[in-house]
């Protein structure tokens, strides 16, 4: 069973998309996604390690409940039925729950074509309509990562700190950059 579309359109490039929050019925297309962005060993946390299906369906049961309990905005785009990108937005906890950790990712063949801005803006949107605390997003990006630096940046994130050192990237040492938002 699909959730409604937020957003159904083309790309710059015109590829068909469609925007909407992930179901349970995701599983299976949400672990291919994962496991193939890792094997790519992108700007991402993950670089090579392959998930299991009952690690990714307990993380999509861990979304999905953070989605209803209004702490987490999640939105994924589909071409056709392939996953091509994934965005989410969680709050922080305690003295910090009015902060929103936010994150991005689209699969290589669909990059350059919009759909990051289109779901970042979306994502935001989301959360601000949804999530009644929220009042700073915060993501961290690899230095290296230029092009999603620039894009944060034009989308009016700031650089409020760096860890140098911080991220092992294909094999490689480079600085991790903490990026911020205000929301209000």
């Amino acid at each position: 069973m699909n959730e409604k579309p937020l957003y159904t359109g083309q790309t710059k490039k015109g590829t068909d998309i469609v925007i909407r929050y992930p179901t349970s019925d995701d599983l299976d297309e949400m672990l291919r996604y994962i496991n193939t962005i890792s094997l790519e060993q992108t700007f991402i946390r993950f670089q090579g390690e392959q998930m299991t299906r009952e690690a990714e369906q307990k993380f999509l049961d861990s979304v999905l409940a953070s989605i209803a309990k209004k702490t987490k905005v999640c939105l994924c785009v589909f071409h056709g039925k392939e996953l091509i990108g994934l965005s989410a937005l969680e709050m922080r906890d305690k003295v910090e729950q009015h902060i929103g950790n936010f994150g991005i990712s689209i699969a290589k063949d669909y990059r350059g074509e919009g759909i990051g801005m289109l779901l970042m803006n979306m994502v935001l949107k989301e959360a601000k309509k949804n999530i009644a605390a929220l009042r700073i997003c915060v993501l961290s990006v690899f230095s290296n990562n230029t092009l999603a630096r620039e894009i944060y940046k034009k989308s009016g994130f700031k650089e409020y700190g760096i860890l140098p050192h911080g991220i092992l990237h294909r094999s490689k040492i480079v600085d991790h950059v903490y990026m911020y938002k205000d929301l209000n």
